[in-house]
């Protein structure tokens, strides 16, 4: 094995060793050592996991900070099998989270644009009402009331013969009379 500048060769120390210096003295050379090696490990894994060359180099590069993390809280047995493992564990979640940010193509009518036609739309609906509220007032007063109650409140004929004190007929009459006469009315204010 080769040796780094200033880190003898990681053969001559045992996973163990290296995990029991790091984990007793918050060594850093030493889970260096550890980490190095079984980087060429934990690249096949991310390699094989993520299918992309430089996504598998950045998950490694984030293994070794995680390996800082969890490494001084867990009980390491098998240096290597739990290091496999935590590579395998590390690729999953980065993969769970990709399926996560799922990218959509949206049309181009469902987002806002700086298009605002619609605006029209709603203006247009407002001068309706307007002109359908001026027809109303010139309704005869039964006919604006019977009117007001069966489409304003949604109240039936028994209910408005009931609550105005007219006969059934009377308030059928004056229902379809009063639509006819607001539909002459919209028609003629339709300019």
């Amino acid at each position: 094995m080769s040796k780094i500048v200033g880190i003898p060769a990681a053969a001559e120390i045992s996973d163990a060793e290296l995990l029991d210096q790091f984990k007793r003295n918050d060594d850093q050379e030493a889970l260096a050592r550890l980490y190095l090696r079984y980087s060429d490990l934990l690249y096949g894994v991310c390699l094989k996991y993520l299918e992309d060359a430089e996504n598998a180099r950045d998950a490694v590069m984030n293994i070794y900070h995680e390996l800082r993390e969890k490494l001084p809280r867990h009980e390491v047995q098998n240096f290597k099998s739990w290091v496999y493992v935590l590579a395998k564990n590390h690729c999953l979640m980065i993969l769970r989270a990709a399926k996560k940010n799922i990218t959509v193509n949206l049309d181009t009518q469902v987002v806002q644009s700086g298009d605002f036609s619609h605006l029209d739309d709603i203006i247009e609906k407002e001068e309706a009402f307007k002109k359908l509220e001026k027809c109303m007032e010139a309704l005869p007063d039964e006919q604006e009331k019977t009117i007001r109650l069966f489409y304003y409140e949604n109240r039936c004929y028994n209910e408005i013969a009931e609550s105005t004190g007219l006969e059934w007929n009377k308030v059928r009459s004056l229902i379809q009379n009063g639509r006819r006469n607001l539909k002459n009315c919209m028609d003629k204010n339709a300019n």
